[in-house]
């Protein structure tokens, strides 16, 4: 399936709890200023603004599979950045970059086999990766209810059987991956965060619902979002954070 184009406006409203998260995962990346970085899943550029700030000598490559995420993300940034679409399993570059950025993108890929190979084929000897995604028991409550209410009618024809579209990996096995794919001074670890949006439907619907949208047909989708919502205690969405910090070997 190709990447999914989002609702890039509707994901600006939505996604001051993700911008907080990944500027957590920004401080994380020591910089002197004049590094060459690739932001992996750059959205619509908030945490973009916040990395090129740090890189005043530098050089910003931001990488997303949504062309309405990368246009909303060349309005804010102009040609300070290096903006592509691309899917991150086929991103080729013209040269290595010192370190790759990511937020909240890495559970939207399946193969992380080929992914992380792919981002250290990208890095320079003792180039470094710090990323946070979505890890395992993420949004549980969430995914649950979008399961139950999708094996029900009119919904099951579309989302019957189907698994939805994340990769929810455990700290472990990320750490077990990386090392068997050559990578050294790793460190993985996982954290709890509560976000109690303030438009429960259009924030679901856009950050978290939105691929289970794409197989409805439009009349269905905002009954199946109220219906999730229905099915939690609460209108909160509780995400476990999988974080990752590796290196390429000198």
């Amino acid at each position: 399936m190709s990447p999914r184009d989002w609702d890039a406006g509707s994901y600006e409203r939505m996604s001051a709890p993700l911008e907080a998260m990944g500027r957590d995962v920004l401080d994380r990346l020591d910089l002197r200023g004049d590094e060459r970085v690739l932001d992996a899943g750059c959205g619509t550029g908030r945490v973009t603004a916040a990395l090129l700030e740090r890189l005043p000598r530098g050089e910003v490559v931001a990488v997303d599979g949504s062309p309405a995420m990368v246009e909303a993300a060349r309005e804010r940034l102009g040609d300070a950045v290096d903006l592509r679409v691309a899917d991150l399993l086929e991103l080729e570059l013209e040269r290595p970059v010192d370190a790759v950025l990511s937020t909240a993108t890495f559970h939207w890929i399946a193969d992380h086999d080929r992914l992380f190979a792919r981002l250290r084929e990208m890095l320079r000897a003792g180039g470094r990766l710090v990323a946070q995604c979505g890890g395992a028991g993420n949004i549980a409550a969430l995914k649950a209810g979008a399961e139950r209410v999708g094996e029900r009618e009119p919904y099951a024809p579309a989302l019957g059987g189907w698994p939805g579209p994340w990769h929810f990996a455990s700290a472990t096995g990320t750490a077990e991956r990386l090392r068997r794919l050559g990578y050294t001074d790793v460190w993985t670890w996982s954290h709890d965060v509560r976000v109690e949006p303030d438009d429960p439907r259009e924030y679901l619907g856009t950050v978290a619902l939105g691929s289970h949208l794409e197989r409805l047909e439009p009349a269905l989708r905002e009954p199946f979002v109220d219906a999730v919502i229905a099915e939690l205690d609460e209108p909160v969405v509780d995400y476990v954070r999988l974080n990752i910090l590796a290196r390429r070997p000198s």
